[in-house]
């Protein structure tokens, strides 16, 4: 249960609009349901202010549709990240309304009722700005994307301006001034964040990319180049997660 649907049942329990016990009856399930290979925990969006996110990566077909429904089944959209082609149908026939994105590799279903705008709304606190080397890094870049949109903060994207062709990135000034926080992800040399740490005040987060050749072992060295920037204040996530880089912006945002 989100906390704004708390907030809400709260509210109606002080104004005379449900009683006690109606209240009771919503916050008395257990906050976490045992299934033989999974425990869902159903409090985490009462914590974090989102469900539970999947990761279909590992899982079963069968196994990710039915930790799905059971968050469904509490009023809560969801997020899966990592999923498979048959993942992807398994969860589009079971939801027809959840939104798949095969570049990054997700589906997203949205709560049955959205959060309500209020002072402390992300929205409120600016932009996120998702910016890539190259185009071989869209994919990661797409998954921090999805992820900021189901967490409810506003994203812009600027692609492709990696520093073989730095004046791309250059003539960004006004997307790059503008952003509340910048996610920045890049495979190969891993330069881009440095770069783009040194432009900007705002937080800086670098997301190395599986994508190179051969010395770039797997996103291991845009990795190292990014833990040794020499722009102050970078924080550095692990290979190709942009999933975990979203959410630690999204955090920086609620803060």
């Amino acid at each position: 249960m989100r906390r704004e649907r708390v907030r809400t049942l709260l509210d109606d329990v002080a104004h005379g609009r449900a009683t006690v016990e109606q209240a009771l009856a919503h916050l008395d399930r257990e906050p976490v349901e045992a299934l033989p290979f999974a425990h869902i925990d159903h409090h985490r969006a009462l914590r974090h202010g989102f469900p539970e996110v999947v990761f279909g990566e590992g899982k079963t077909v069968q196994q990710t549709v039915a930790i799905c429904e059971r968050i469904a089944a509490h009023g809560d959209g969801f997020l899966v990240t990592r999923t498979s082609e048959a993942q992807r149908d398994a969860l589009g026939a079971a939801f027809p309304k959840a939104e798949a994105n095969v570049l990054a590799r997700t589906v997203l279903l949205r709560g049955a009722s959205p959060a309500p705008a209020s002072p402390d709304a992300h929205t409120r606190r600016g932009t996120v700005l998702v910016v890539t080397a190259g185009t071989g890094d869209l994919p990661v870049a797409e998954e921090a994307a999805v992820t900021l949109d189901a967490l409810g903060a506003r994203c812009a994207r600027l692609t492709d301006v990696g520093v073989a062709g730095i004046h791309r990135l250059l003539s960004q000034h006004d997307a790059l001034s503008g952003a509340a926080v910048v996610i920045v992800v890049a495979g190969m040399d891993g330069a881009l964040p440095s770069v783009v740490g040194g432009l900007v005040r705002v937080p800086v987060i670098a997301v190395p990319t599986s994508i190179g050749y051969g010395a770039s072992f797997s996103g291991l060295a845009a990795l190292l180049t990014m833990l040794n920037s020499c722009a102050a204040g970078v924080t550095v996530c692990n290979i190709d997660n942009g999933f975990g880089a979203a959410m630690a912006a999204a955090r920086i945002m609620a803060g």
